[in-house]
């Protein structure tokens, strides 16, 4: 592309950083999926392992080559990674009723 490869790398990067996700907890002998926010950390740690993740999937060109249009597809808001932060998203609205105990 014609743009700054760093600025390219920001914006993938905080396009698959998710705000949301379900943690199990056993409460009463039930397993309840509980949303919860994600920590800054994590969020990174999960962007960096969800894109490397789907570059490793695609098979055909080499690696620099298949993370290289991950990126791109990510900064575009396109993408596996993209893909699992939605369905992260997701999930997590759907388990929005069980978030009162997310304080047991």
């Amino acid at each position: 592309g014609n743009k700054n490869p760093e600025e390219i790398f920001e914006k993938a990067i905080e396009n698959v950083k998710p705000t949301m996700e379900v943690r199990p907890k056993r409460i009463g002998g039930s397993v309840y999926q509980i949303p919860i926010e994600v920590k800054y950390r994590r969020q990174l740690m999960l962007a960096f392992r969800w894109i490397i993740g789907a570059a490793r999937s695609k098979k055909g060109s080499e690696m620099a080559s298949r993370l290289a249009q991950e990126l791109m597809d990510a900064a575009n808001e396109q993408g596996s990674a993209i893909k699992k932060k939605e369905d992260t998203h997701k999930m997590a609205a759907a388990n929005k009723a069980f978030a009162h105990y997310a304080r047991f």
